[in-house]
């Protein structure tokens, strides 16, 4: 069983750095937070619910995820009516653009997907666990700083998910862009 673990992380290890490798001449992105700020829960879960009320008018079922930057989830709603594996899509779609988007320059999972296709190890981070490279992600930025994401999975269409996620990321975008990092005056 230890092998297997080894071998698994190692090939998921060596498929990021090929693609990272292969991206070399691409503007180079902060790929660790530096602010120290943090995604409040009250604003994940208003995007979380924004999000499902967009796609819930236009008669989609979803679900929709939040993550703060390093991936871990703050928010998981299943919409009313949505299928079991809306759940596992939502988190995906959120954890692959908050960890990746930094590191290829991307905002959106659906952006991040075409990026990662043009490039010939791209398909290589489909082996890295909890990477979903379709649409439906859209970081949540404070600032010119993604400190978290939003996924969503049920509408019939990636394109349709990231509309909604998109509309989410809206509700909240200007009280993340308010966020002060810790030490600052009044914080």
């Amino acid at each position: 069983m230890y092998r297997t673990t080894f071998l698994h992380l190692l090939n998921a290890g060596t498929a990021l750095g090929i693609a990272l490798l292969a991206l070399h001449g691409a503007p180079a992105k902060a790929q660790v937070q530096q602010s120290g700020r943090t995604l409040p829960l009250a604003l994940a879960v208003d995007a979380a619910q924004e999000a499902i009320h967009a796609c819930e008018a236009k008669g989609y079922r979803i679900s929709a995820a939040v993550v703060d930057v390093s991936g871990l989830e703050r928010v998981l709603l299943k919409g009313d009516h949505s299928t079991a594996h809306t759940r596992e899509t939502a988190f995906k779609k959120a954890y692959t653009i908050a960890t990746l988007g930094p590191i290829f320059g991307a905002d959106t999972t659906g952006a991040l997907t075409e990026r990662v296709n043009k490039t010939p190890t791209g398909p290589a981070l489909t082996s890295v666990s909890n990477v979903l490279l379709l649409a439906g992600g859209v970081a949540l930025k404070s600032g010119d700083e993604i400190i978290g994401a939003i996924g969503v999975g049920g509408a019939p269409g990636g394109a349709l998910d990231e509309a909604c996620a998109q509309a989410g990321a809206d509700k909240i975008f200007a009280r993340l862009n308010a966020l002060a990092p810790p030490g600052a005056p009044g914080h």
